[in-house]
């Protein structure tokens, strides 16, 4: 990471899981990165075109619309409408497979803390937050609103919600974005267990109909760095058949295929502008979005997406 990275704190998952009180997590990591003094990386997304004009020394490069020039030979900036109010929808990945964590805090409960910060801060911003749980279905939808319980709500679906072995994650973008009313500002958070191209196929439609989209690749740190030693018997959580075997044996054709995976994640996010992020759930909470807030904020002024926490 860039040495000019903001200073982050101390919210080890475990602390977090210890607090208990969801709202109370959520606001200690909110609240200590102190993000309410800059502008919002949550903000920005919900401006409209409004029009072109001539460009004009010391306007942002940024801004020239690339198209306009291919087809005109002339340099135009676009011009937005000030910004309105926001919803925010985040999408939890409750599936089977979540519930893996080498330590004491599963991708699902780490999930749950991310969510959780990400809704206090867009209420603490006064725009609206929603939620979708889903793992072969979508098993609860809230419409977006601007009341500080969603959070309580997070957590309680989640203790609610018995999942199943399978996910589909693309079903489930496509059936998502039929429910969204207006163009929004929508996160997942998921493992991303399923084939690339039908991830990027509900990706592909989110973006189609205008809304941002944020993916935060939730995984454990042993599916990360494979670093099982001696012979294990490793259980299929979505119904694959168990391996009896000595890891060190695969491990090299484990990490070359699950390196190919997150580059072609990666590079189709980046063709379909959608901002996508790798989380290790071994990470301090407020590392992982100190770090995913800076690095969006230079994306934004002009940077490149595609990073991992």
């Amino acid at each position: 990471m860039s040495e000019h990275l903001p200073q982050t704190f101390y919210l080890d998952p475990e602390v977090l899981q210890k607090l208990g009180d969801l709202e109370l997590v959520a606001r200690e990591v909110v609240e200590g990165l102190r993000v309410g003094s800059h502008r919002s990386p949550l903000k920005g997304f919900s401006t409209e075109f409004a029009h072109h004009r001539q460009y004009s020394p010391g306007d942002a490069i940024r801004d020239i619309d690339w198209r306009v020039y291919g087809r005109t030979d002339r340099y135009y900036t676009k011009l937005y409408e000030a910004e309105t109010n926001f919803d925010c929808y985040l999408l939890i990945d409750a599936s089977a497979s979540m519930n893996y964590g080498s330590g004491k805090v599963s991708k699902l409960e780490y999930a749950k803390f991310l969510a959780a910060s990400l809704a206090y801060l867009v209420l603490k911003q006064r725009d609206s937050v929603g939620l979708s749980v889903f793992d072969s279905e979508v098993r609860a939808y809230l419409p977006p609103r601007s009341a500080m319980g969603i959070i309580l709500q997070i957590d309680r679906l989640l203790r609610q919600i018995q999942p199943v072995e399978r996910t589909s994650i693309a079903k489930q973008l496509h059936d998502i974005a039929l429910l969204m009313k207006r163009r929004s500002f929508v996160v997942l958070i998921s493992d991303l267990f399923a084939e690339v191209d039908d991830i990027l196929a509900g990706l592909d439609h989110l973006r189609f109909d205008g809304h941002n989209v944020v993916v935060l690749h939730t995984l454990d740190p042993y599916e990360l760095e494979f670093p099982f030693k001696g012979t294990w018997r490793f259980e299929g959580l979505e119904g694959e058949v168990p391996l009896t075997t000595q890891p060190e044996r695969i491990r090299d054709d484990y990490m070359a295929s699950f390196n190919a995976y997150l580059e072609a994640l990666r590079a189709g996010c980046v063709a379909s502008q959608v901002d996508y992020t790798t989380v290790d759930t071994s990470r301090p909470l407020d590392a992982v979005l100190s770090e995913f807030f800076f690095r969006r904020e230079a994306t934004l002024n002009g940077g490149s997406a595609g990073a991992r926490l």
